[in-house]
């Protein structure tokens, strides 16, 4: 097969849009046809850090149609729509049978985005390509193993069906399964781009008694306000002078770090900012993957009996969350409409990118053509 995609020949270039060579699926796999891709800030540090196997196809959340399937694959057929995760779940790992699908074992891969059954779909010239995350979104078509997909309904629009497979998971997952907001927790997010914004939401759907963000772009913080958050600030500073205040001192129940770069610094600023026995919830990276961006004190931790929570996912089973949080979004109680700031063509993948590192977007998408 032929198809078009948005790919990246080494790090620190630009995306390159090329037609590529696509082989046909082996066992257990299939030909996805993609209806709509998610511009992620991941997907930014894997263009400047070079976290991933050279040359790639980019992309790691999105959606789109089974055109063919191959020997063995018994949960999809042609013609469903079906949500692409970066987050394989095989099912039968141990991580799986744990209920923890967003460790299974099948995630090895991701970084040198190697199928399961081994190698690579994607070829130029007679070299091969890797897919990020084994999906490969910004491709026009591709061929991902079958514990990739989650079915959906086909009533769901496709914007929301690749919202769901990073953003939305990751930053409700973030406050619902990692931090365990309750009703009446104080809850403050560090970053409220397109994984922020939906801790935004769930913090707010979990009926917090404080839901305060810190965001420097005065437009996403007039958003979060919108959404339901109760306070917003410029600045770490600011917050926890007027957060520490409000709470009497005794700081916030809930912290949760979902910039699109996360330094020493800020996860400093989270720490001294959350109470006694409080949470802090690593969930953003920074551009360099070796970088030491924990520097807190340990006796802090231990007498204060603070606890710091990284998470993948948001700690969210793919095949489990993505059909709940949809489920959720049809019946009104998240607002997935909103997330959506602007629409690219995959020709236009590095303006979109332009556009999110300037503070333009929560979430920028591509549209493919029919």
């Amino acid at each position: 097969m032929k198809t078009r995609a948005a790919v990246l020949t080494a790090p620190q270039t630009d995306w390159q849009v090329v037609e590529m060579d696509l082989d046909e699926p082996k066992d257990f796999e299939v030909v996805v046809k993609m209806k709509v891709a998610g511009l992620c800030h991941s997907d930014k540090h894997v263009k400047v850090a070079g976290g991933g196997r050279f040359p790639l196809v980019g992309g790691h959340e999105g959606a789109g149609v089974v055109e063919r399937i191959g020997a063995g694959v018994t949960s999809v057929k042609p013609g469903d729509h079906v949500a692409l995760s970066w987050i394989p779940s095989c099912g039968k790992c141990q991580w799986c049978r744990r209920g923890m699908g967003n460790l299974c074992d099948a995630g090895a891969l991701m970084h040198t985005g190697e199928l399961f059954a081994g190698g690579f779909r994607f070829h130029r010239d007679g070299e091969d390509y890797s897919s990020t995350g084994g999906v490969g979104t910004f491709a026009e078509r591709n061929v991902v193993a079958e514990h990739s997909l989650v079915k959906i309904d086909e009533s769901i629009p496709w914007e929301w069906a690749s919202l769901v497979t990073c953003g939305v998971a990751t930053g409700w997952g973030s406050v619902i399964n990692a931090g365990k907001v309750k009703a009446g927790d104080t809850v403050a997010i560090y970053g409220v781009g397109g994984i922020g914004s939906n801790a935004v939401l769930a913090a707010v759907a979990a009926n917090a008694g404080i839901v305060a963000v810190v965001e420097p772009v005065e437009w996403k913080r007039k958003q979060a306000l919108l959404w339901g958050a109760d306070l917003a600030y410029a600045t770490a500073e600011e917050a926890h002078e007027d957060l520490w205040s409000r709470t009497y001192g005794v700081g916030m129940d809930v912290t949760v770090l979902t910039a699109g770069e996360v330094h020493a610094d800020l996860v400093g600023a989270a720490f001294n900012l959350t109470r006694k026995g409080g949470a802090i919830v690593l969930t953003g990276v920074t551009d360099d993957f070796a970088e030491v961006s924990i520097q807190l004190s340990g006796s802090a931790l231990t007498l204060f009996q603070k606890r710091l929570i990284g998470t993948l996912f948001g700690d969210c089973v793919p095949h489990v969350h993505v059909p709940m949080l949809l489920d959720l979004a049809m019946k009104g109680k998240i607002p997935l409409n909103d997330l959506v700031t602007n629409r690219y063509r995959l020709d236009e993948v590095n303006q979109g990118f332009d556009d999110m590192l300037s503070g333009k977007n929560i979430r920028g998408i591509i549209v493919f053509d029919d």
